[in-house]
Parts: structure tokens; sequence; C-alpha cells
């Protein structure tokens, strides 16, 4: 399973590659993956508008909305 980061942590980064750290050494610095900088990277060009996909907001609905269908198909099994 994949390693989870804090919020806040996750800002910081960002906020290096913002003001033009190498992603490569940020990713050294801080001992993770250069892949996962990229995807949170990506992730908040999008939810600020700056790409088009579905925002964090969009798939944290997207994931309750799942979870209640499987509920549901659960349920109608019985």
């Amino acid at each position: 399973m994949p390693r989870s980061y804090p919020a806040e942590f996750r800002h910081k980064v960002l906020d290096l590659v913002e003001i033009g750290r190498l992603i490569l050494q940020i990713a050294h610095d801080l001992g993770i993956s250069e892949q996962t900088i990229y995807v949170w990277r990506r992730q908040h060009l999008i939810d600020t508008g700056r790409l088009p996909g579905p925002t964090s907001e969009d798939q944290a609905e997207l994931v309750v909305a799942r979870r209640r269908i499987a509920e549901r198909d659960c349920c109608m099994i019985r």
C-alpha cells in the first residue's frame, strides 16, 4: 500500500516546486519519489483550474458514491 503523507507536507513540497526547486533535488532531499511529487503537482494544477480533470473534491464524491453503490448491491444480494 502506498505511503500517505500529511496535507501540510504535500503543500510544503509543492511550494518548493512553485519557487523553482528541481523535483529531482526535492525528492532526494526529502526521501520521497519524484513520481509522487509529479502526481501531487498535477492534482494541484487540476484543483486550481490550470489543468482539466477531476478535482480532489470530485474524486472524494466518487469514492462516497461508489461505496454507497457497493453497499446497496451487497444488501440486494442477501
